[in-house]
C-alpha cells in the first residue's frame, strides 16, 4: 500500500487483532456510542452579543459572537434576506479546512469588508468564486456561520505554538495569512495530542462547538426547522452535527464520504485529524456514522474526480448509506467535479434544503 509500504502487513494484523470498520447499525445507540467515543464536548453558546450589522445586496448581514467556556469568543454571521423581518428556515453553513486556518466563516460568507485574496482564492478552487451562504440567505434563509476551534477567531496565535512548529511561518515571500497557514498545518498533530491526552479529539471539540451553534440557531424565535450543510472538512463537520443532534433535520454533506478501508492505499495523509478520532474506526466505518441518522433527510453530494477520495471508496459509501435508507429518505449524487463544492452542487444542495426545511 501507498504510504505503508513494506509495513503494509500491518493493516492485516490490525484489523484481525483489534476488529475495524464495522457496518454497524444506525440509530440513536450508535451515533450515542460514537459521540463519548470521539469525546464530544457538552458546550454552550453563552453570552451571545451581537458586534455588528450591514447591508450588501439583497442580504443583510449581523456578526455575532459568543463564549463556548474557554478561548477566545467565537465569531460567526448570521445572513438573512434583506428586509425580511418573518420567521425562516435555518441553515449552519460550516467552512471547510482547506488547509485555511487564518479565516474560517469568512470562507464561505462575505463580511462588511469582502474577502481577502487568500479568501478569493480559495473560493475560485473549491466553491466556483462564490461566498455561498450569501447566495443560500438571499433564497429565504437565515444562514449562521461559525467559526470553530482551530479557525478564524478561533485560531491558536503563533506565539502560543511550538517554536518548531511557529518556525513554519517564517517565509517572507508569503502574505501573512499563508505564513500562519504553514504553520498551523503542522500545528493539528500538536493539537490532537492534546486533544488526546484530554480525553477527547479534534473531532470532539469540533463537534462540540457546532452542537453549541446549531442549538443557538433553533433557539432563535425567527428560525423554524434548521439544517446543515458543508464542503470537505465542512462536511465532516455537517456530518458530525446530523448523526449527533437528532434536532437537525436535514443534512448535506459534499465531497467528504468514503469507506475508511478504501483510504488505506494512499489517502490517509491528504485529511484532517477530524476525519481519525481516535477509536472511532473500532466502533464503525465512516460512512455507518454518516447515516446514524437514518430515515431523517440526508444528501451527500460525490465528486467522480475527487482527488483526496478514491472512486470504489465512495461508491462502497453511497451503498452502504443507501442501504440504511430503505424507504427513502437519502440522496447520493455523483457530480462530475473535483474535490470542491461547485455553483452547479450549491444549486441542487440549495433546493434540497429549501424541500426539508420549514418555516
Amino acid at each position: 500500500m501507498r504510504h505503508l509500504g513494506v509495513f503494509s502487513g500491518l493493516v492485516e494484523v490490525a484489523g484481525r487483532r483489534r476488529g475495524l470498520f464495522a457496518d454497524a447499525v444506525p440509530g440513536a445507540a450508535l451515533a450515542e456510542a460514537a459521540r463519548e467515543t470521539i469525546g464530544t464536548l457538552d458546550l454552550v453558546a453563552a453570552d451571545v452579543r451581537t458586534e455588528r450589522t450591514w447591508e450588501a445586496g439583497d442580504v443583510a448581514g449581523e456578526e455575532l459572537s459568543w463564549d463556548v467556556g474557554f478561548g477566545p469568543r467565537t465569531r460567526a454571521y448570521l445572513l438573512r434576506p434583506r428586509g425580511e423581518r418573518g420567521r425562516l428556515p435555518g441553515v449552519v453553513a460550516l467552512h471547510c479546512h482547506a488547509g485555511m486556518k487564518w479565516a474560517g466563516k469568512e470562507k464561505v460568507a462575505d463580511g462588511p469588508e469582502g474577502p481577502s485574496a487568500e479568501v478569493r482564492r480559495l473560493r475560485e478552487e473549491i466553491y466556483g468564486g462564490r461566498a455561498y451562504a450569501g447566495e443560500l440567505a438571499g433564497r429565504g434563509f437565515a444562514v449562521l456561520v461559525p467559526d470553530v476551534f482551530g479557525w478564524g477567531s478561533r485560531r491558536f496565535p503563533l506565539a502560543d505554538m511550538p517554536d518548531r512548529v511557529a518556525a513554519y511561518a517564517g517565509d517572507p515571500a508569503l502574505s501573512e495569512a499563508d505564513r500562519y497557514d504553514a504553520a498551523a498545518g503542522h500545528h493539528e498533530h500538536v493539537l490532537e495530542k492534546y486533544c488526546t491526552l484530554l480525553g477527547t479529539s479534534m473531532a470532539g471539540v469540533v463537534a462540540g462547538e457546532d452542537l453549541a451553534a446549531a442549538a443557538y440557531l433553533r433557539g432563535r424565535p425567527d428560525v423554524g426547522e434548521v439544517g446543515c450543510v458543508g464542503v470537505s472538512g465542512g462536511g465532516l463537520r455537517a456530518a458530525l452535527l446530523g448523526a449527533f443532534d437528532p434536532e437537525v433535520r436535514a443534512v448535506a454533506v459534499v465531497a467528504m464520504v468514503s469507506a475508511y478501508a478504501d483510504l488505506l492505499d494512499g489517502y490517509v495523509a491528504s485529511h484532517t485529524w477530524m476525519l481519525y478520532p481516535p477509536g472511532l474506526s473500532r466502533l464503525c466505518d465512516w460512512p455507518a456514522l454518516v447515516a446514524a441518522r437514518a430515515p431523517r433527510p440526508l444528501l451527500v453530494q460525490y465528486a467522480e474526480r475527487d482527488a483526496l477520495f478514491p472512486p470504489e471508496g465512495m461508491r462502497r459509501a453511497h451503498e452502504a448509506i443507501a442501504r440504511r435508507y430503505p424507504g427513502g429518505g437519502y440522496a447520493g449524487v455523483f457530480h462530475d467535479a473535483p474535490h470542491s463544492f461547485d455553483v452547479p452542487m450549491q444549486e441542487a444542495a440549495f433546493a434540497w434544503l429549501a424541500k426539508r426545511l420549514r418555516t
